[in-house]
């Protein structure tokens, strides 16, 4: 079934409902939204020549548009690639050239780094623009039929070799994900709303086809992201408010309600994700805000659905192991199967670190064009995500380390290969190794280890700022003589880390 369906059906029981607010202000109703998104799908398709299983591309910060935007690929049987809207124009040609999209849809602000990646240049729909407006006002088509293994979704994310890797998301992977939603993570009751305050490219995005399904609102802050203070307005304003948040948001958020003394009583759940959640934190969330949080782990891989760590969990205080409980990410979500094994994929005893596997209807059938890393990843039916856990006797694990040595920061991934490779383009650098060091703001944050004579920082950023993501850069650079090497000439990123103190 074509996920698309969720929206069609919405739009007959909840047509007159709000749909999407800009702000605290209502756009759209669940039958305007799903009129435009038909009309929208009918333009890809005739005006375009988009086909079924053709990829369009949606590079944009949060905008209202990006909600018919995302369900109109679907509604016309494409398959959506929503890209970072903060990558370097480079790293957005590779995506565009290796996903083959045939239609970028993206707003104005961004329409010139669509340009200078230097693509379909006459395939290119800007929001707000005359021919959006005409194209949302086509005559529409009815959604086409998709089967469930179909690719609805390509997610890139990085990997070790610095290359994107584009994430094959099914149908089933995100309709299995949606119904995962209700029974793990939240109900959604008449009246609620989704804040999109992190990148709708992303998780957060994700958990839209839980609110379409039930009628929920979708609210798009005015300033297109995160800003404490607006997020309290608009939980006074909008009511019953839910939010996916990166621990550095989360910490934010309770840093200002703190500072001012906001009134809370709009929020009603902040799921978090995508990053490590220290307890002192955790503590002093639920101490500001109260029960309304619920942790999740996921990868794009299996998208927001490896463990989910629920409300009710996180406020029993009282049970006796309710610490080592707070620090985990919970228990495996109803619709997968989670181990951790050796080496050789043989289960560890309770209590023993491994890798974490999973397996289910949520994990991907593989990575478009790279059956290398399919291999690799896939294995026996299990998704191997390359992290390092435990499971207690009761199910809930713990995450000990990342196998894959990625930095996240902010809630966005930094995976220190692409940024060495691009300093080793530097004639004067000949060692680099980049690692992550805890900041208080953003989890964590790159910091380069740099054999080089007669280069400095200011030099390296520009190299940087030319080549990938400002949100990449290292934030602090540290010259060396040499880098440390073990016994097979590889550099232990361990032995950085302790160096950084």
């Amino acid at each position: 079934m074509n996920i698309a369906h969720l929206l069609r059906r919405s739009a007959l029981l909840h047509a007159g409902q709000p749909a999407v607010l800009h702000g605290d202000t209502v756009v759209w109703t669940y039958r305007t939204l799903a009129a435009r998104t038909a009309s929208l799908a009918a333009h890809l398709r005739s005006c375009c020549a988009v086909a079924p299983g053709d990829r369009v591309a949606i590079y944009a910060a949060n905008a209202p548009e990006y909600l018919e935007a995302l369900h109109a690929i679907l509604w016309a049987g494409a398959v959506s690639v929503p890209v970072n809207y903060k990558l370097h124009a480079k790293e957005l040609a590779y995506v565009l050239a290796d996903s083959g999209v045939r239609v970028v849809l993206t707003s104005e602000a961004l329409a010139p780094a669509v340009r200078e990646a230097g693509a379909l240049q006459d395939a290119v729909l800007v929001f707000g623009s005359d021919a959006y407006r005409t194209a949302v006002a086509h005559a529409p088509i009815e959604v086409c039929d998709r089967a469930p293994h179909d690719v609805a979704s390509l997610f890139y994310t990085s990997g070790t070799t610095g290359r994107p890797k584009g994430v094959m998301q099914t149908h089933r992977n995100l309709l299995a994900m949606t119904a995962c939603y209700f029974t793990d993570v939240d109900d959604i009751l008449p009246g609620d709303a989704m804040v999109y305050a992190a990148p709708m490219s992303h998780g957060a995005g994700l958990y839209n086809y839980a609110q379409v399904l039930r009628g929920g609102r979708h609210v798009v802050p005015l300033s297109g992201g995160f800003e404490p203070a607006e997020l309290v307005q608009l939980a006074a304003a909008v009511g019953q408010l839910t939010l996916f948040a990166a621990p550095t948001m989360v910490h934010r958020l309770v840093d200002h309600v703190r500072a001012t003394g906001a009134d809370v009583s709009g929020f009603k759940t902040i799921v978090y994700g995508g990053g490590p959640m220290y307890a002192d934190d955790l503590r002093n969330a639920l101490a500001v805000m109260g029960n309304r949080f619920v942790q999740i782990y996921g990868q794009g891989e299996s998208p927001m659905t490896i463990t989910a760590l629920q409300r009710a969990q996180l406020a029993d205080r009282h049970h006796p192991r309710w610490v080592e409980r707070m620090v985990s990410v919970g228990v495996a979500q109803s619709l997968v199967e989670v181990r951790v094994v050796d080496a050789t994929g043989r289960p560890v005893p309770i209590g023993e670190t491994g890798e974490v596997v999973v397996r289910g209807d949520t994990v991907m059938p593989g990575y478009w064009n790279n059956p290398t890393a399919t291999a690799q990843t896939l294995r026996d039916g299990w998704l191997c995500t390359g992290d390092m856990g435990a499971l207690d006797a009761d199910g809930f694990l713990t995450l000990k380390d990342r196998s894959k040595d990625v930095i996240i920061s902010g809630g966005s991934n930094i995976y220190p290969r692409e940024v060495e490779e691009v300093l080793l383009l530097h004639p004067q650098v000949r060692e680099v190794a980049v690692v992550g060091q805890r900041d208080a703001q953003w989890g964590e944050v790159p910091v380069a280890f740099v054999v080089a004579e007669g280069v400095d920082a200011q030099e390296l950023d520009v190299l940087c700022l030319a080549h990938i993501a400002r949100f990449k850069r290292p934030r602090q650079y540290r010259f060396v003589s040499s880098l440390p090497k073990n016994s097979y000439g590889k550099v232990p990123k361990t032995a950085l880390r302790a160096m950084l103190g």
